[in-house]
């Protein structure tokens, strides 16, 4: 095998216990150098997880806050300064956090949370130029990827590259789905130049307990028992649909990467632990049923009036009945 071929660490964890996680973590990361081959002493390190909902607690639509705290220890014993940001489809980033207890660990490890705002930056795509990414994304000295492993009734899977629409800040994902969501192709790139513009440094991906089923929200969670690791996005995508049994054709999004030429076979991968096929599961539940990927106007506003009741209406009152 050659450098050129980008590593995919793959790992067996069966437990969110903090010992055995941090030591699971810390084996995952060694054939990539270790935490500290990604993290300079005074580096500002984005953490990103899937904060999709505060609805469900304990439905893992969510990046568990256990692997977050851990990879926030790892960044701060490499001298990094870890900050914890996303922009959830309803309500804040640190309201969902809450209401899927984040709180205790957050707080222990004294993590700001971040709330997005939006720049545009340029991209290599002539189609998607004008991508409004956050800021405090594309200002971070490193940023650190965290998925779910999920099902999603609109894109088949959200995996690695689908986390990054995250970084997209506030309602703007909304308009995405009305602009680009007629052609499941178009969007399907759109997500592709979004994480290629976000490039990553490294991605960790929460896979001991996924979710299946009609996801991202709506389905059930489901014991994988996977974690996995790589500073290549498409890569880790890739290992994942054939760990899940899951034909990349029907994955938008590693559809898109195919077309534009950054997707990459298992054949092509490093896997210095465990392959694809050691870790193999032949039940993986996808959507009993899709939905269309675009919005209609009225879904768009009734979206917007949501989020926005959830988080300067809902949250506020929760926050307040808490004290």
């Amino acid at each position: 095998m050659t450098s050129l071929q980008p590593c995919v660490s793959l790992l067996r964890a069966d437990s969110y216990e903090l010992s055995q996680l941090r030591a699971s973590l810390e084996q995952l990361l060694e054939p990539l150098g270790g935490m500290s081959a990604f993290i300079k002493p005074g580096d500002r390190v984005l953490l990103k997880p899937n904060l999709l909902t505060g609805a469900r607690p304990g439905k893992e639509c969510i990046t568990r806050a256990e692997l977050v705290y851990c990879v926030a220890q790892m960044v701060q014993a490499a001298g990094g300064q870890p900050f914890l940001g996303d922009s959830p489809a309803f309500g804040s980033a640190r309201g969902v956090a809450v209401a899927n207890g984040y709180l205790p660990l957050i707080e222990e490890l004294n993590l700001p949370i971040v709330e997005f705002s939006g720049k545009r930056y340029e991209t290599v795509s002539e189609n998607f130029n004008h991508l409004l990414l956050s800021k405090e994304v594309m200002d971070a000295d490193v940023v650190i990827n965290l998925p779910k492993v999920k099902s999603h009734v609109q894109l088949t899977l959200t995996l690695a590259v689908k986390n990054l629409f995250g970084c997209v800040p506030g309602k703007m994902k909304a308009w995405w789905h009305m602009e680009a969501g007629k052609d499941s192709q178009r969007f399907g790139e759109m997500l592709v130049e979004t994480a290629r513009a976000i490039a990553p440094d490294l991605t960790i991906v929460d896979g001991i307990i996924g979710h299946e089923g009609n996801g991202p929200s709506g389905g059930e969670p489901r014991h994988l028992g996977v974690i996995g690791a790589s500073t290549n996005v498409f890569a880790l995508d890739r290992a994942l649909l054939e760990i899940l049994n899951v034909d990349p054709a029907t994955v938008p999004i590693t559809a898109a990467a195919q077309r534009l030429g950054l997707n990459v076979e298992p054949a092509d991968m490093q896997f210095p632990h465990l392959r694809p096929e050691d870790l193999k599961i032949l039940d993986w539940q996808l959507p009993t049923r899709m939905m269309a990927i675009d919005f209609a106007m009225p879904r768009v506003l009734k979206s917007t009036f949501r989020h926005f009741y959830i988080r300067f209406i809902k949250e506020p009152m929760s926050a307040y009945a808490g004290r």
